[in-house]
């Protein structure tokens, strides 16, 4: 293995490699979940860990790995080396971040980089991304006004040396947060996992006979990138576009793109896009940019693992001071309440061009922060997720109450009432609201959380698509909107409330929209749906012509 370059190594071999990059990449995440505290990480899996060389490409990504994630790693940790330049760095140290215009959009994810040491020799770099509890300010919501609001920001800092975290970096983070065990605690397993990723990578080094990693990098980049440029030079040149309207806080606001196709790269812009607003819902260009890169990878080569090369043909950009490219002090806690709205946008302008590829739009994640004191008088701090329904595909009814384009995992009804103290009455799917259509959309569901701490409760919304249903294509009918309500009225989905005890909310989430017209639907299917109950009799005369 001494030559170097993509050529360096025969198909097999390269096959064989690469697995286990990922494989390693994917015990990391298996130690970072057994480690963690909160079910924002251990049982909903907001994390990624990612494993990069020396010149920061991405090289392995963890199967399991939410998509706003995809790109962020390389550009997060080209700002650590300049800080922390690579001679600087020392074993078992972990440089850090929570910046959101440095790391994933946001102050609630937390960027813990670990260097990788063969004997005293610098071979690349273990990088892991986790969702944290709290990070103190008003909490994880779009009710801030300014970057202020939102908590602690941390600039790119040495967060630990051999393998411990800072002292005073603990104490000034356990002194503004509300459940310090939680957040602590999972910070600790970001360090964990990182120490136990970097003998790994080594091990694997020893095994293959590697000195660098940069060759095996290349092949794999090299590889990713051909089949990248393959699969758009299968979509037609030109350039295709997409508006459409989303609610704000004061009203609608436009967003638009324009993707460009030609000799196998694709340019995609968001000029014509509306400005921020002093609501937590405005996105940083790193989430923008990341989601952009995951809705063309959906549409070119999905099974294939991330890496730098993937998306190499890829250029993304959105003007300085618009909705998609936020700037400091405007909020961000919210921001995949809009940034969620790129790949249905990216899909929206390709719908012409390449129709047997595209997804019709999702209902999306609904994403609830919970604080408060349990019956035993903990604190409380955590999110509850819950999912509208998966746009259809063609040839595919989309998946009911599955999320997309992120793919947070919902947390089991026994463990939140376990470690909130609250009861979810109902969970249930809600009929007829899958966007009709030859592939229908997946339906939304109902959740009902009652408020039995026996304390007040404060809740923060983060919810969209309750003015602008997910969209449908090719003849596709649009999925049901969602709706909040609080003790039976609806309320803003993007507010703060104080629940008292014995309050509920109601969470009724969008269905996913149809592909192709619904006439052309299968009357077994519409039958099958109707003996699910996913469809009523009354939506299958309304919407499909069809009675039995």
């Amino acid at each position: 293995m001494s030559s170097t370059g993509p050529s360096a190594f025969d198909a097999v071999s390269l096959s064989i490699m690469w697995d286990r990059m990922v494989a390693i990449a994917d015990e990391i995440v298996s130690t970072l979940v057994r480690t963690s505290f909160s079910t924002i990480v251990r049982d909903s899996y907001d994390l990624s860990v990612v494993i990069l060389d020396t010149k920061g490409r991405l090289m392995a990504q963890g199967t399991y790995a939410v998509p706003v994630f995809i790109g962020t790693a390389p550009r997060t940790l080209r700002y650590m080396l300049e800080k922390f330049p690579p001679e600087t760095l020392r074993p078992g140290d972990i440089i850090a971040t929570n910046d959101p215009w440095i790391g994933t959009g946001h102050m609630f994810d937390i960027s813990m980089m670990r260097p990788i040491f063969k004997g005293d020799r610098l071979v690349g770099y273990t990088m892991s991304i986790t969702h944290l509890p709290d990070i103190g300010g008003l909490g994880f919501g779009a009710a801030a006004r300014e970057i202020y609001h939102e908590g602690l920001r941390l600039p790119i800092c040495r967060f630990a040396k051999d393998g411990v975290m800072d002292p005073f970096l603990e104490e000034l983070i356990r002194t503004n947060v509300r459940v310090p065990e939680q957040t602590i605690g999972d910070l600790v397993a970001n360090i964990a996992c990182n120490e136990v990723g970097g003998p790994m990578v080594t091990a694997f080094m020893e095994e293959y006979g590697l000195e660098s990693l940069e060759p095996l990098s290349d092949a794999i980049g090299a590889h990713s990138e051909r089949a990248m440029r393959a699969k758009l030079e299968e979509i037609a040149d030109g350039r295709y576009e997409n508006h459409i309207q989303i609610e704000g806080t004061d009203g609608p606001i436009p967003m638009a793109c324009s993707v460009e196709i030609k000799g196998g790269e694709a340019v995609i812009d968001f000029a014509g896009t509306g400005g921020c607003v002093p609501r937590g819902i405005n996105v940083p260009f790193c989430y923008t940019n990341a989601m952009s890169l995951y809705a063309m990878k959906c549409l070119t080569i999905p099974a294939l693992p991330n890496n730098s090369g993937a998306v190499t043909p890829i250029t993304v950009s959105a003007p300085k001071g618009c909705l998609l490219n936020a700037q400091p002090p405007f909020p961000t806690g919210g921001r995949h309440a809009i940034g969620h709205f790129v790949p249905g946008l990216i899909f929206g302008a390709l719908a012409e061009a390449a129709p047997d590829k595209i997804q019709a739009d999702c209902g999306m994640m609904d994403l609830m922060t919970v604080q408060g004191t349990h019956r035993d008088g903990r604190g409380i701090s955590t999110i509850y997720f819950a999912s509208g329904g998966f746009g259809a595909l063609q040839g595919g009814d989309g998946g009911d109450c599955v999320p997309g384009p992120s793919n947070m995992a919902v947390v089991p009804v026994e463990v939140w009432e376990t470690i909130t103290g609250t009861t979810i009455e109902k969970k249930a799917i809600v009929p007829d609201s899958g966007g009709p259509g030859a592939w229908r959309g997946g339906a939304g569901q109902e959740v009902v959380i009652r408020n039995d701490t026996g304390h007040p409760m404060t809740i923060f919304c983060m919810a969209n698509r309750t003015e602008f249903p997910p969209l449908g294509y090719l003849g596709g009918k649009p999925g049901a909107r969602r709706v909040h309500r609080l003790n039976g009225a609806e309320v803003d989905a993007k507010g703060s409330y104080v629940l008292a005890p014995g309050d509920r909310i109601e969470m009724v989430e969008a269905g996913g929209g149809g592909i192709g017209e619904p006439r052309d639907r299968d009357p077994a299917m519409i039958e099958r749906d109707l003996a699910l109950g996913r469809v009523t009799p009354e939506g299958a005369a309304r919407d499909y012509g069809y009675r039995r």
